[in-house]
């Protein structure tokens, strides 16, 4: 039962950082690879608080605020890569990106009151269940929302044609960062709500590889999509434990099989499972 709940918690946390991602590379179209800096910058900032800084409050007044110090330290994040990195474009930016989260690793692994490169251990178990799904249901309402919005739609114009946009009266530059500052926030909260589940980290589990996971579930689920989003967080984190239980020869190159079937699907269906569209329920009145 304890392992089917840690997959549900991780799902629930993916769910939060693919769609954070999605603000970035999706709606607005910026090729970000630094993605599990941010993560990690709110996982560590939010444990730092809990361990070493915690107010004499009830556990879940404290979870609140480890979320508030994720985010915000994760969005400042955002924005010290934000406001030098964000007029360089495509692969410029993503190298640009990339860097920066090592720098943030490298950070982590040299800094010994969180641990160093042996871990942050004896972290507080105030996340549960409850707290990871209601901050991936708060998190998909506001992506939702924003896509909606003349402000979002100013975003994804950015996307679409930078200069067209621009001719339209769009602020590329602030349009661009806020994208940065709150995809990054977000991503903190998933990394406040990873540290408080785990109760461990290590500067591992931010490294690039993470980057290009969370990255994997934009693209699969759709770029631009919300629905996607989600549907690929959950497809591409419950899928390799799927193929782990199937057992036989299956279960030996599930690491195999599982990016075979990746590649099929992006050679099928390159723009995604959704696109940049949306699952849309239809009821049809009945006729009286």
């Amino acid at each position: 039962m304890d392992y089917y709940l840690q997959i549900l918690l991780i799902v629930g946390i993916f769910i939060t950082l693919t769609l954070s991602l999605n603000l970035i590379n999706g709606f607005c179209g910026q090729f970000s690879l630094g993605h599990a800096g941010f993560w990690g910058a709110g996982a560590y900032a939010s444990a730092l608080y809990s361990v070493y800084y915690a107010l004499p409050m009830t556990n879940s007044l404290n979870m609140l605020l480890a979320l508030i110090v994720g985010f915000i330290a994760a969005a400042l994040c955002g924005l010290l890569i934000g406001v030098p990195c964000l007029r360089l474009k495509g692969d410029y930016l993503a190298i640009a990106t990339l860097g920066f989260g090592e720098i943030v690793r490298i950070t982590i692994t040299m800094t010994e009151k969180v641990g160093g490169p042996r871990g942050f251990i004896n972290i507080p178990h105030w996340a549960n269940i409850y707290w990871v799904y209601t901050i991936a249901l708060i998190t998909i309402f506001f992506m939702f929302n924003l896509k909606r919005s003349a402000f979002g739609r100013a975003i994804i114009s950015i996307r679409e044609d930078e200069i067209a946009a621009e001719n339209m009266g769009v602020n590329l530059f602030k349009s661009k960062l806020f994208s940065f500052i709150i995809g990054a926030g977000i991503a903190g909260m998933a990394g406040a709500l990873f540290a408080h589940t785990q109760q461990f980290l290590h500067p591992s589990n931010f490294n690039f590889m993470w980057s290009v996971i969370i990255l994997v579930m934009v693209i699969l689920g759709g770029q631009g999509s919300v629905t996607g989003s989600v549907i690929g967080a959950i497809v591409l984190t419950i899928l390799p434990e799927f193929l782990r239980f199937v057992g036989g020869t299956i279960s030996e190159w599930r690491m195999t099989i599982f990016p075979i079937l990746l590649i099929v699907l992006m050679m099928s269906r390159p723009e995604g499972l959704f696109g940049a569209q949306e699952l849309r329920w239809r009821f049809k009145k009945e006729k009286a």
